[in-house]
């Protein structure tokens, strides 16, 4: 039922966090979250407790630059937001939330920011109408200087990494696949995705940069893809290695994650506006059976 039907308002958040000080996107009981204070500067500004639906459920030091969410308000709530000011709701909501979260964050002031809020289009869902997300990754290997200002989302790797290899192995990942062997299962979940994007490039200063795109991402599966993916560069498996253990399904020992801290969600896709609704149907009746994992 969208939330127009039921005589509310959904409001759309563009968010850009450092995930370093947190753990991860979900809210929990006591560890701090970047949901969790987003929800509590929310409370705020409209005085009850507001929830938030992600596009993505970034792990714990992960960070985003594009990330976006949604949340409901009542009619009154929503032309509340301007508090008798001359401007329109969603840029008061904006401020108003920045100014909250600053309060809220005290000296992590500034490592959550509200890019952008505005009024959802009709049939919105921040998560399932998504068409696609991106990551980014950022990896400066044995012979790459290591530049003590970017080590806070960079991997400093010890040993040098062939970026062709590693782009030999991504390449078969490619399409529509089951990625067990590259995901943290969750019972009664879907580990079948669309990789649609799955490169390394290496910059003129050496630096190994990932860029990673799918429809949906399921748990842990860009830094598993990744870690297996450093194997290969290393030279320790062939580059056919990475296939092979997807067609099998395989987790074993080998099966490790990359660091946390280089990962950055960069871009979450909609449709036009007039498709929103759609495509939310669309990707709910997909992983209705089973039940889809968080993204």
């Amino acid at each position: 039922m969208t939330p127009e039907y039921r005589g509310l308002i959904r409001a759309r958040l563009d968010v850009a966090y450092d995930g370093g000080p947190y753990s991860g996107w979900g809210i929990q009981p006591v560890e701090r979250t970047v949901q969790g204070v987003i929800e509590q500067a929310l409370a705020v500004i409209v005085r009850r407790p507001v929830r938030l639906t992600v596009a993505g459920r970034t792990d714990a030091g992960v960070h985003a630059r594009g990330q976006v969410a949604h949340f409901d308000l009542t009619p009154e709530e929503w032309d509340g937001l301007r508090r008798g000011h001359d401007e329109v709701p969603e840029d008061s909501l904006k401020r108003r939330l920045n100014g909250a979260l600053g309060m809220v964050l005290r000296e992590l002031r500034g490592t959550v920011q509200i890019v952008d809020a505005s009024r959802a289009p009709l049939g919105f869902d921040a998560r399932f109408s998504a068409l696609w997300r991106r990551y980014s990754y950022r990896i400066a290997d044995g012979s790459t200087y290591k530049d003590p200002l970017q080590r806070a989302i960079t991997l400093w790797h010890e040993r040098d990494l062939d970026v062709a290899l590693m782009n030999q192995a991504a390449t078969p990942l490619l399409g529509l696949q089951d990625f067990q062997a590259f995901a943290k299962p969750r019972e009664g979940s879907t580990t079948v995705r669309t990789l649609q994007r799955f490169e390394f490039l290496q910059d003129s200063d050496g630096v190994i940069k990932l860029n990673i795109q799918a429809d949906a991402f399921c748990h842990n599966m860009v830094r598993a893809l990744l870690g297996a993916s450093l194997r290969v560069g290393e030279g320790q498996e062939r580059p056919e290695w990475m296939h092979e253990r997807l067609i099998a399904g395989i987790r074993d020992a080998k099966s490790v994650l990359a660091a946390p801290h280089p990962l950055i969600l960069e871009e979450v896709h909609y449709p036009h506006e007039t498709e929103m609704h759609e495509r939310a149907v669309l990707t709910r009746t997909r992983r209705a059976v089973p039940a889809a994992v968080l993204d």
